[in-house]
This record gives structure tokens, C-alpha cells and sequence, in this order.
């Protein structure tokens, strides 16, 4: 009897060790369902403004273990794996949006306010679309396929907007014209449009290799030109996996700028490109920079007030440095408002608010030796290579993107003098089923001559 004691003993000590030793292991994993359930829970409820945040979980054996709740009095939500491990919070501030972090982030300074003054289209009227754009957008939403696939689908807000005008949307059943949608990865392209205020107004150099004072290494000649196009040469993995660099930067670090910045060299500078969020993560870090004073209200000010995007939160990390690789809510109108203005070149109501040939430099795709990103500019997706071949046939040449996670899609057809955008929740489509493609090439010849 003694030595079966001794024998269970053993066991059990063997079980215990081996639990928290695979905790361990897999914990980064688990911190990332936990931090994007966190994180999602509260976007979902407290920037968008509804109650089903489980509907914005994509498809993970993970997520039948995950338990939490929002705290609406407390402005924050919580989510762990069974109530107990990798716990996470996120914390919500008004115009800030939600942050993951131990504790509640304080804001150096309120928001400042935003208005729809100067925005036609954020109180333009619902317009009556003619037959072939209603079957456009019908086609875009899947009313051809049956219930399972369309929910697979997944679309959820369709605007078109060609000379400036709203000509048609379209919204899914829960969603309407004031529901802010998260652009996910679109967040790469309205960065772009910041850097380009600051270029107008500070006369910045993008080329100019000044971007981090610890870089005094080789990571010294890269440019904030260079970052934009992914094309530092910094280490990175896009990867949603453990422990990738893309993961602990979004649900493990307070300062998502800084830990993409420290990571090192794999490639010289301007060789290589790779797709890497962490690139835009530092640039927003440089923007904050050029501010007169730090205080990570900078796209408000600079982005949102001056063309009225009223509904538009870019959610900050626990450094108080907005998520500009990821973290931008606002309606699909006020995202097509960002469309309209990089199709004007940054002119808005008359007024030049961005460098002349601003767009064309950042939707030229520039030539190097290697790249995982085809088609990828400045922070815009442009349809012709370096080379001069198009990377969609069905569209324009002339055509560029700004693309995002799950579905998120903004084209802009200066040919065309056209604007759309659909947004939806996408997670199992693969981007030539997602029919946004398709939509811009059926609103193309459904406005043809108009």
C-alpha cells in the first residue's frame, strides 16, 4: 500500500508538472485568443455599438473554451480560458477605442471632437439605385447562394460612390448606415494618407533615413518610405501562430511600435518585401514624433476632423500610440470618404491637404528582388506590378486597394472617377470567392457613361 502511494504520489506530481510545463508552452497561443477575444468583445460593444461580439470570433478549436464578459459600467471587457488561464483585459476610452492591458490605460488629453462638417457623404440621403447597380450590390451580399453561404459570405456594407456622389450601399441585417466596421488591415492605407498631412505640412523627407533615435546600427538607413512599402528589411513573420512576432505584438506588448523596432535585420534595406504590420506599427511611432506635443490624438486631428469622418476611432496600445497597422473603426461611408479623398489626391473642399502626386507615388509599385506582397505600394495594393502587368485582369490598371483581414476591401478607379467599399466578416473565404473584385468590375459596367 505504501509503495502504491508512493506510486500515485509520483503521478500526480508527473500530471501537475506536465500541465504547467504545457501551460507554459502553448500560453502564448492561449494569450492570443484571450487578448482577440478581449479586444473584440470590447470593440464590438463599446466603438460599434453592438451586442454580438461572438459573432466576430472566426472559426478556432480554442473558442469553445474561451469565457468572459463585457463590463459595460467599467468600460472594459474581460476574456480567459475557462474563467482561470491567460487572462486578458481590454479597456475602453472614448475615442480611443479598446486596449489590451493589465491595467487601464490613462489618456494624456480628451479626444479632440469630430464633426460630419465638410463630409457630403455622411448625411447625403439614401440613394435609389437603378437595376443593373442593385444587382451589383445583390450579387456582393450572395442573395444567389443559399443561407450557409451566404452567412459564409459574410458581407455586411457595400458603398459606391463615383464623382463624388453616393449611388448606391447596401447593409446586412444588424447593420445600417451609422454601424462602424473595423477595417482591420485598411488601417496600412489611411496611414498613408496621415504620413502624406504630415509630408504637406512639415515638409518631411519620407526618404530621409531618421525614423528610430536607437537605431544606430545598420537599421539606421532605413526609411519611413521603406517601412510603407514593407520593405525594411526588418525580421518579421505575419504568421498567426504561436509566438510569432505578429501575435505578441498585438496581444502581448504595451508598445507595439517599440517591439517591432527592436527586432533585427534579415535583409538589406529596400531588397526584400515583406509584409509586416509591425512596419506601419513604427511608423505611426515617427508620426507621434512630429507632433507638437505627444499626446496620440494626431489622426483625429490631422485625418478625421478635417474630412468630417465623425464615426472614425483608431484604437491606441497601452504606449497610447494608435494600432496603425490594424485598429481602425469607422462607417463604410466615412471609409469610402477616405477612398474619395485619395481619389482627389488629397483636395478636400478646395483645399490641397496633401502633396501634389501624393497618390501616384504611393499606389507605383517599386521594383525589388523578392516579394510575398504582389502588387503592394505604399500602404496601398495597386493592380499594376513594377513591371506594368496587372495583378487583377478584370480591373482597371489604374485600380488600387486598400485591403484587410477578413473581407475588408476600399477600391478606388480614378479612371473611373469611382469609389467602393465592402466590409464584412469573411474569416473561411478565400480572397477570389470573396466577389469584391467581381463587385468593382459589375459597378463599373452598371455605371459605364454615367
Amino acid at each position: 500500500m505504501r509503495v502504491l502511494r508512493r506510486v500515485l504520489a509520483l503521478l500526480l506530481v508527473a500530471a501537475v508538472v506536465g500541465a504547467v510545463v504545457g501551460y507554459r508552452h502553448y500560453r502564448p497561443l492561449l494569450v492570443t485568443g484571450t487578448g482577440y477575444a478581449a479586444h473584440n468583445a470590447c470593440a464590438v460593444t463599446l466603438v460599434a455599438g453592438r451586442d454580438d461580439p461572438e459573432d466576430d470570433l472566426p472559426p478556432n478549436p480554442l473558442v469553445p473554451y474561451l469565457t468572459g464578459y463585457v463590463n459595460l459600467a467599467g468600460h472594459s471587457a474581460t476574456s480567459a480560458v475557462g474563467w482561470l488561464f491567460a487572462k486578458q483585459k481590454a479597456w475602453y476610452s472614448p475615442g480611443y477605442g479598446c486596449t489590451v492591458a493589465t491595467d487601464r490605460p490613462e489618456q494624456a488629453i480628451a479626444p479632440t471632437a469630430v464633426d460630419t462638417e465638410g463630409n457630403p457623404l455622411a448625411d447625403a440621403p439614401t440613394p435609389k439605385a437603378g437595376k443593373r447597380l442593385t444587382a451589383a450590390l445583390a450579387r456582393a451580399f450572395g442573395d444567389d447562394l443559399d443561407a450557409d453561404a451566404r452567412e459564409e459570405l459574410g458581407t455586411r456594407g457595400v458603398v459606391v460612390v463615383k464623382d463624388g456622389e453616393l449611388l448606391a450601399e447596401r447593409y446586412a441585417d444588424g447593420f445600417d448606415v451609422d454601424t462602424p466596421q473595423l477595417g482591420w488591415s485598411m488601417a496600412k492605407s489611411a496611414t498613408n494618407l496621415l504620413v502624406g498631412r504630415y509630408v504637406r505640412d512639415r515638409k518631411l523627407d519620407v526618404s530621409a533615413a531618421t525614423v528610430r533615435p536607437e537605431w544606430t546600427d545598420e537599421r539606421a538607413d532605413i526609411t519611413v518610405d521603406q517601412l510603407m512599402r514593407m520593405t525594411s528589411g526588418l525580421r518579421w513573420d505575419e504568421t498567426y501562430d504561436l509566438g510569432t512576432p505578429i501575435t505578441e505584438m498585438l496581444y502581448a506588448e504595451p508598445d507595439m511600435a517599440g517591439f517591432a523596432a527592436s527586432q533585427p535585420l534579415a535583409h538589406q534595406p529596400g531588397t526584400y518585401q515583406q509584409y509586416s504590420s509591425g512596419s506601419t506599427n513604427i511608423v505611426c511611432s515617427w508620426l507621434d514624433a512630429q507632433a507638437d506635443v505627444p499626446e496620440r490624438d494626431f489622426p483625429r486631428r490631422k485625418l478625421f476632423a478635417p474630412l468630417g469622418l465623425s464615426s472614425a476611432v483608431w484604437e491606441v496600445d497601452a504606449s497610447g500610440t494608435p494600432v496603425c497597422s490594424s485598429y481602425l473603426w469607422a462607417t463604410p461611408r466615412d471609409w469610402a470618404t477616405l477612398g474619395q479623398f485619395a481619389l482627389q489626391d488629397g483636395v478636400w473642399n478646395g483645399k490641397r491637404l496633401l502633396p501634389h502626386g501624393w497618390m501616384t507615388r504611393s499606389t507605383t509599385v517599386t521594383k525589388v528582388a523578392q516579394t510575398d506582397a504582389d502588387g503592394y505600394a505604399a500602404g496601398w495594393w495597386s493592380n499594376t506590378r513594377a513591371d506594368g502587368s496587372r495583378v487583377v485582369r478584370g480591373l482597371p490598371a489604374d485600380a488600387y486597394w486598400a485591403s484587410g483581414h477578413d473581407g475588408q476591401r476600399l477600391y478606388v478607379v480614378p479612371s473611373q472617377h469611382l469609389v467602393v467599399v465592402r466590409l464584412g466578416f469573411s474569416p473561411e473565404v478565400e480572397a477570389g470567392d470573396l466577389r469584391a473584385d467581381g463587385l468593382v468590375h459589375d459597378v463599373i459596367a452598371a455605371t459605364r457613361g454615367r
